[in-house]
């Protein structure tokens, strides 16, 4: 899921390539264990307006799942994909899914966090973070309900991602973090956190000129983009910069 989905087994892909199999197959893993209602497959599909043959046609999708896993994959329909009114049910079991292994690091990495075990931290939730491969479900074609899960999944690695950063940042990595902010900053240009964890690092770099540079650039994209200036905070960074420039 946390990047294309793919389907692997004994390291070859048994990937569905029909587009809307492929959907089918995304919103049941993505609700993997619990019944999946065919009016939900039906929005994804079609949105508000579905063809007459919709419940046949979803009823197609989930044999041709069947047929496709128990060719590649040697299950039978029935230990894998179920009929539970009003719908289906994908069944997995623990630790055949990468976003539960991303959270359940996710969850380990917060609990050093809070345990001031930062350098542990930092290797959690860089391994939790390395199970991406791009982004969440990037060869699907999502409809309303994917949509609103993919943007849950992104902001979840972004949250993750301002963890470790900040983890990293109070051991001292400033240094080390400096390219992979510039990266942060150039994909989420919006995001505020970032731009001011790019200036703060420059600064204790002893980058100042640059990390104004940098607070300059969050501004000017801001007024361009949105007609808002940087957050009181990032104000305030910013004096602070000026003034560690006049003492210095």
């Amino acid at each position: 899921m946390l990047g294309p989905l793919e389907v692997v087994h004994h390291g070859a892909s048994c990937t569905p390539t029909a587009p809307k199999v492929r959907s089918v197959l995304a919103l049941l893993v993505l609700r993997a264990n619990h019944v999946v209602d065919t009016g939900s497959i039906i929005e994804e599909l079609w949105g508000e307006n579905p063809p007459r043959s919709a419940v046949t046609t979803a009823q197609t999708y989930i044999y041709h799942l069947r047929r496709l896993f128990l060719r590649d994959v040697g299950k039978r329909a029935d230990e894998l994909f179920l009929t539970r009114p009003p719908g289906y049910t994908l069944r997995l079991a623990p630790g055949q899914l990468d976003l539960e292994e991303f959270e359940e690091l996710t969850r380990r990495g917060r609990r050093l966090l809070s345990e001031k075990r930062l350098a542990e931290a930092v290797l959690v939730l860089r391994r939790a973070l390395d199970l991406w491969r791009g982004p969440a479900l990037a060869n699907v074609s999502p409809g309303p309900l994917l949509e609103s899960s993919i943007a849950h999944l992104e902001e979840q690695r972004i949250q993750v991602t301002q963890l470790r950063i900040e983890a990293d940042m109070q051991l001292g990595h400033h240094h080390d973090l400096i390219a992979e902010l510039r990266s942060l900053v150039a994909r989420y240009p919006l995001n505020e956190w970032f731009h001011g964890k790019l200036i703060l690092a420059l600064s204790r770099a002893g980058r100042r000129g640059e990390s104004l540079q940098a607070y300059q650039a969050l501004r000017h994209i801001l007024d361009r983009e949105l007609g808002l200036a940087p957050s009181p905070e990032l104000q305030s960074l910013q004096r602070d910069v000026l003034a560690l420039g006049a003492q210095a």
